[in-house]
């Protein structure tokens, strides 16, 4: 299967700002620190780390609202390190972005129909409304919802809506950046549901970023462990709960709370 991701050395620095001296420039900090990986289309791939580990700065980089300090990011074989964004445009519809809080990322003045169907006339879409109900569909809310806003939802349908936004331009690539960490254990897993339906319908590539490895488990094919902004690990799912290499991973399953303290992940 052809790779749709390729990032090799992949690094990036950021501006330091709790360092920031009263006059001149804040010193710079590397988040990521050499990254080099693919993803094959139709791949579920967990990006998991604990707080500080870098997984949502690689996520916005691979979607390109971060520009790296150096490396190559190549998707779907185009370079896009350094595009420009006038010439990034055409690639953005490709790649969607799914957000942790959707009560922040949807416009609260905004009515569904107007939050799904403003990024599909934004690239010049056509028959828009029949287009937004498809998505509202395929995410299993009724099209009814499209009169109402952002508040008028609970906290699932909100994150439905965010998903429907994303999959209306019919992309390739998806980053979900825990997506699923301020819902209910129901909800969470009806959304996970929702996305393998998703990834095998409409033939999605889906990075998942995520602190909880219990979720991680449940829905990804492999799984890239960070650490520091440093690669530990990266295996397929089964390989990795059954024999870890690295010792931050056994740390990472270890913490993970069991029904019976003596059953073993493997």
């Amino acid at each position: 299967m052809a790779d749709l991701y390729q990032v090799e050395n992949l690094r990036l620095s950021l501006a330091d700002m709790t360092r920031k001296p009263p006059f001149g420039a804040a010193p710079r900090i590397e988040v990521l620190k050499g990254l080099n990986f693919c993803i094959p289309r139709g791949e579920i791939i967990g990006i998991v780390g604990g707080s500080g580990s870098g997984k949502s700065t690689l996520g916005r980089a691979m979607v390109r609202l971060l520009e790296p300090s150096g490396g190559t990011i190549r998707f779907d074989g185009t370079d896009i390190t350094h595009l420009p964004e006038a010439d990034l445009r055409a690639h953005r519809r490709r790649f969607q972005m799914i957000f942790q809080d959707p009560m922040s990322s949807l416009n609260p003045r905004h009515r569904v129909s107007q939050i799904i169907a403003g990024p599909l006339a934004l690239h010049g879409f056509d028959s828009i409304g029949t287009k937004m109900a498809e998505a509202l569909d395929h995410v299993g809310l009724p099209r009814h919802f499209a009169t109402r806003y952002p508040h008028e939802l609970s906290g699932g349908q909100r994150q439905r809506v965010g998903i429907a936004r994303a999959i209306a331009l019919r992309p390739d690539f998806i980053l979900a950046d825990e997506i699923v960490s301020g819902l209910d254990v129901s909800s969470q897993a009806q959304v996970l549901r929702l996305l393998e339906d998703l990834v095998r319908d409409l033939g999605l590539t889906l990075a998942f970023i995520s602190h909880d490895l219990s979720v991680i488990r449940r829905l990804c094919h492999r799984i890239m462990v960070l650490h520091r902004g440093e690669m530990m690990e990266l295996a397929p799912t089964a390989q990795l709960f059954a024999a870890p290499q690295a010792a931050y991973t056994r740390d990472l399953l270890e913490a993970i709370p069991l029904p019976d303290p003596d059953q073993a992940w493997a």
